[in-house]
């Protein structure tokens, strides 16, 4: 394609762009315009159907700077992926098409939601080792199911977050060679030059974590396409430090921060279409030559996608039948699920379903966070990725989640991560973006509460439930003992659009004497129960067994109580009242009990005893006692 023919479609993402955050009177022109160039050159060498973007084979494109939507939805009008002009004129407008930052679900083609800064990285990062999973699973000697690639746009800012160390890290372990990531460096945040706060040398960062690195002109168009090529025939992930100057085609904020995340101006605007040749009196203008050149993505993804499909007839039928149709259709009545007939940690119970779904379940894959014997969550006989289902994070919570989101959006994975409960503080942005998009993910979370115990207060999580449970579209597992847990695994992974959170125990649990019936599905249920009961009392997990001694310390002075057990409050609150009253008696006394912080229990209790102040160190019987949580103490609190 001529040099003029690429500039002309260049600047056209850049009115469009600028166009968008003018008509709003809000956004971010700066990164679009000066990654229009870089956007152009890109679009000749992406593999995908914009006709059918569930394609698996399809390259995947992450726009970790989630702000630089006038570039995203520019391309994804031009390209075709049903986005109108009239979409791009309702940029950041209610129940517009075209939201501020990018969403998964909202806008077709979007592979996934970035905003928050990094998060896109790991994101690509774990697109990448979904790809290479998926490939070792699927390809043969005769087709390869899977050789797609994929590509990250991110910028200053995302590199400056903690997060993209730890994901460009496991890149680079893996050697993720079908990862490319082009950062936009402009030299430009918010507050003015990035001399004001990071002076690192990027390209030694990125080649000691084992990535191969290339420096160029970000709006030099050979340079551009000379780089990709480069970076599609690596043998490790591959890092674009493409030079670049914001809100590139602007007239007198060009270059500047004050093009970062502000409308450019009617007037500097139409300065800059002069100078393009373009003209001023028109905007939201796509001339035919430039739509018809975009708009070849269309037949050339479907060419792709068709070739794609026919060699899948290459390979053998039992590959073909069996292995693509188990990842697409998983059977969970596969499953042989363990049963339990003695006391034990609901880590221990957890540890032993989590191998019975793995078993059985092709797409099942996952890993802690440098803490599987104590998560208990290692897939045994079952290897370590890219070729087995054990995946090494290391201690990095946040990219772990992060990249296990991706992970769970590539297509027939359900990926889980494990760490100690109170470190989920380190995954809470990638938890966060998984409940908002919709994302099953499992988490494991165990060490739930001061059951912890010697490890003292800095590992005893007392806020984190709430926190959790405050997450819309969240559900937090608590069970009290295995038959619970296995119960709780059955509800969840039939919540296609939610993600799970176990929340388990490090010390010993005792066998619930009751048989666990179907109510779990609806997050709680009548454990025990008294004619004429006074009071009922609630609790999840470690405190269940709590309450069953306070039953019977009442019941010895005469006074009848329910106990209610509730392994996930998240579903028992979206119950009806009627179900709601009738396992919590509405003329009985409420009492919750759990040895955390425990607010949002006074939604459904006239009494909650939770914690009021961190833990201590301690053997966790000791620690029950000593915070109230003995029956005799709660029935003199309650009495």
């Amino acid at each position: 394609m001529s040099t003029d023919m690429r500039q002309k479609m260049a600047d056209t993402i850049r009115f469009l762009a600028a166009d968008m955050v003018q008509k709003a009177n809000s956004g971010h022109p700066g990164a679009p315009m000066g990654l229009a160039d870089i956007a152009v050159v890109l679009s000749e060498h992406l593999k995908h159907n914009p006709k059918e973007t569930s394609w698996l084979n399809r390259d995947r494109l992450v726009f970790s700077g989630g702000h630089g939507t006038g570039l995203i939805y520019s391309l994804y009008y031009l390209w075709g992926y049903g986005l109108s002009l009239d979409d791009l004129k309702n940029f950041r407008q209610l129940d517009s098409k075209t939201p501020g930052h990018p969403e998964y679900g909202h806008t077709n083609g979007i592979e996934i939601t970035t905003g928050p800064l990094g998060q896109g990285v790991a994101n690509a990062v774990g697109f990448a080792m979904a790809s290479k999973y998926m490939g070792h699973q699927l390809n043969s000697d005769t087709a390869n199911v899977i050789d797609h690639n994929v590509y990250c746009l991110c910028g200053d800012g995302d590199l400056e977050e903690g997060i993209s160390y730890e994901a460009c890290s496991i890149a680079g372990h893996n050697k993720l060679d079908n990862l490319v990531m082009i950062y936009d460096s402009n030299n430009i945040t918010i507050e003015g030059s990035t001399d004001l706060s990071i002076s690192e040398d990027i390209t030694k960062r990125f080649e000691s974590q084992g990535w191969d690195v290339v420096s160029i002109d970000g709006h030099n168009f050979e340079q551009i396409d000379e780089a990709i090529v480069k970076g599609k025939k690596a043998d490790k992930p591959f890092l674009i430090i493409a030079h670049t100057i914001i809100a590139k085609g602007a007239d007198k904020l060009e270059g500047t921060h004050h093009a970062h995340g502000a409308p450019l101006g009617d007037e500097e605007i139409a300065t800059a279409k002069v100078k393009a040749g373009f003209n001023p009196e028109l905007t939201f203008h796509v001339d035919e030559d430039v739509l018809f050149r975009f708009r070849c993505a269309i037949e050339e993804g479907e060419l792709a996608h068709k070739e794609w499909l026919h060699s899948l007839k290459t390979l053998p039928l039992s590959e073909q039948n069996e292995a693509l149709h188990a990842y697409e259709n998983p059977d969970f009545s596969r499953i042989q699920w363990p049963s339990f007939d003695k006391a034990d940690a609901t880590r221990n119970t957890n540890g032993k379903i989590l191998n019975a779904i793995a078993r059985a379940i092709p797409g099942f894959i996952g890993g802690s966070a440098d803490l599987s014997p104590s998560n208990k969550t290692e897939l045994k006989d079952m290897g370590v990725f890219p070729k087995g289902k054990n995946i090494y994070f290391g201690i990095r919570e946040h990219a772990m989640a992060s990249i296990s989101n991706a992970i769970a959006l590539y297509g027939n994975l359900m990926p889980f991560t494990a760490t100690f409960f109170v470190f989920s503080d380190y995954l809470k942005p990638a938890a966060r973006i998984a409940s908002l998009s919709g994302i099953q993910q499992f988490f494991i979370w165990t060490h739930d509460s001061i059951g912890v115990g010697e490890d003292g207060p800095t590992h005893q999580p007392i806020e984190q439930l709430s926190q959790f449970r405050a997450l819309p579209n969240f559900y937090v597992w608590r069970p009290a003992d295995g038959s619970e847990n296995v119960e709780a695994w059955k509800t969840a992974i039939e919540m296609k659009k939610s993600p799970s959170a176990f929340v388990l125990s490090r010390q010993g649990l005792p066998l619930l004497d009751s048989p666990i019936k179907g109510e779990i599905s609806q997050g709680g249920y009548l454990l025990a129960q008294s004619e004429n009961a006074t009071y009922t009392i609630m609790a999840s997990g470690s405190e269940v067994g709590v309450a069953l001694e306070v039953k019977k310390v009442l019941e010895s002075k005469g006074i009848g109580a329910n106990v209610v057990s509730v392994p996930c409050y998240d579903l028992l609150i979206e119950q009806d009242k009627s179900y709601i009253d009738s396992i919590i008696a509405p003329q009985t006394k409420k009492v919750a009990i759990e040895a955390a912080r425990g607010l949002e229990w006074y939604r459904l209790a006239d009494e909650v005893i939770a914690m009021d102040s961190f833990g201590a160190s301690a053997p966790a019987g000791q620690l029950f006692e000593k915070f109230g949580f003995s029956a005799e103490s709660i029935v003199a609190k309650i009495s």
